[in-house]
């Protein structure tokens, strides 16, 4: 079984998918970590985040890993675990450029079907995978696709509590996330618009629904007797 789940950053998609793939007995795959990881080594080693070319080799070059394990996921990055690292307000103004650039989003496409095919080889019951364009390009032919959605106010506010809580000396300001956010919104929506133009995801408004509202909400579509 495949579920993919995609939507804007901060409507709760990676909590959800968490919680839905630990209820499902499946692992979990979480690919906006990726785009976050080949941020973080393109700042790190002084890639240029508008050198598409330069991002796109270092997409494709990099050994990049997530573990599926739901309830810990984490992240190696050449080996090296920057599960915490990939968090950072640093990486988060990044990423969003990174993730337009066609290469690198080709080159993870590429590895995130990978992580697929392993998982079907070592028998796993199947994944739960978020992100933007999981159902649209990563996995077209999932059992179950999901289209998430919240409020800008409500998603900033989300995405604030979760980087404070890991920030450390990371300075984090509400404002900036609430421009990020929106920022991001203005060009993310083009990857999962195929699936509202075909309406074969379903689509949930979390704004104000609490995690196991939406988890509940999945498994009844999930479950549900299935017309031919």
């Amino acid at each position: 079984m495949i579920v993919t789940i995609d939507g804007p950053a901060g409507s709760g998609k990676s909590t959800a998918a968490r919680e839905l793939a630990t209820r499902l007995g499946l692992a979990y795959l979480d690919t906006g970590a990726m785009y976050r990881a080949v941020t973080l080594k393109a700042l790190e080693t002084g890639v240029a985040l508008d050198d598409a070319d330069a991002l796109g080799r270092l997409a494709r070059d990099s050994d990049l890993r997530v573990d599926s394990e739901p309830s810990h996921p984490r992240v190696l990055l050449d080996g090296r675990d920057v599960s915490d690292a990939v968090r950072s307000m640093r990486v988060n103004r990044g990423t969003s450029l990174v993730a337009r650039v066609p290469a690198v989003r080709r080159a993870l496409v590429d590895k995130q079907r990978q992580i697929g095919r392993d998982l079907g080889g070592r028998g796993v019951g199947g994944l739960v995978a978020d992100g933007r364009d999981q159902g649209s390009v990563v996995f077209p032919d999932a059992d179950f696709k999901f289209l998430i959605r919240a409020a800008l106010e409500k998603r900033a506010e989300r995405r604030f509590q979760e980087m404070t809580a890991g920030a450390g000396d990371d300075p984090i300001v509400f404002e900036e996330i609430l421009a990020n956010l929106r920022e991001r919104d203005a060009t993310d929506a083009v990857q999962w618009a195929p699936l509202e133009a075909t309406g074969e995801a379903v689509e949930i408004d979390t704004t104000a629904m609490s995690v196991d509202d939406v988890v509940e909400r999945m498994l009844e579509s999930i479950t549900a007797p299935q017309v031919p």
